[in-house]
């Protein structure tokens, strides 16, 4: 424990007690949900196509949180590994495989460092896990060492923008630029939480220089009936209309 960074500590007390307040009765709710969607507003993967066909592959979720993102490909034919650092979800996404019928490995461990093969995956993804909580120099590295040569990274987090627009207390972002873009990393928040961002150069040159090629940025934006969210209120789906609050990516490694 004297080797973890400050900030896996800090994000692993901040989902425990997460956990305990919202994400119990949340988690079931995801693991019953059927259609695979995106981020805070519930953008439908049909619309997106980032995923693709995922039976028969051996896929790493990093960051996974209470895995519902794994069931919802295990459903679809893939053979998920979930890799977190909080007990308390781990053990919330145990109770829904009980739940749900569905086994797969979970594993506790902070996602730059996966007690794991190398190569072993032909997909990685994550969905505000590591591609948030993680310092992305070191998750980028990982997750490139933990797949296949021809494997794919597909993962969410937030814009450069809508960062750029959000005030220091966690209130929704403001319609105007509050804060320098240079110099993005490492963000602390007041209420505790201790995320990661890059601009999007800074996320290509670390993909190109870990044996990436870029296949796709998707910038999302909130559909047209979406309200906002009753718990994630640093954007409102109004400002999510008019511009991208939530981005993903999508890399292959270099065979």
């Amino acid at each position: 424990m004297s080797e973890t960074p400050d900030y896996v500590a800090e994000n692993r007390e901040l989902w425990t007690t997460t956990n305990t307040e919202y994400t119990g009765g949340d988690a079931a709710r995801a693991w019953s949900q059927d259609e695979i969607t995106w981020g805070v507003f519930s953008v439908p993967e049909r619309d997106v196509g980032v995923i693709g066909d995922v039976a028969g592959l051996d896929m790493v979720e990093l960051g996974c949180g209470t895995a519902y993102f794994s069931a919802w490909l295990a459903r679809r034919g893939a053979r998920p590994v979930g890799v977190d650092i909080t007990p308390a979800q781990l053990e919330t996404a145990r109770r829904c495989q009980r739940e749900f019928g569905l086994d797969f490995p979970l594993i506790e461990a902070n996602a730059e460092d996966v007690p794991l093969p190398d190569a072993m995956f032909d997909l990685a993804v994550s969905e505000y896990g590591a591609s948030l909580w993680c310092d992305p120099y070191k998750w980028i590295p990982e997750a490139a060492r933990l797949l296949r040569p021809d494997g794919r990274l597909v993962f969410m987090t937030n814009t450069p923008l809508v960062l750029l627009c959000s005030p220091d207390e966690e209130l929704p972002a403001e319609e105007r630029l509050l804060r320098s873009q240079f110099g993005s990393h490492r963000f602390e928040w007041p209420d505790g939480g201790i995320e990661f961002h890059l601009a999007h150069g800074q996320w290509i040159a670390l993909l190109r220089r870990n044996g990436f090629e870029i296949e796709a940025l998707h910038e999302l934006q909130a559909p047209a009936d979406a309200g906002d969210h009753p718990e994630y209120d640093f954007v409102t789906a109004d400002w999510a209309r008019k511009w991208p609050a939530e981005e993903i990516w999508a890399a292959r490694k270099r065979a």
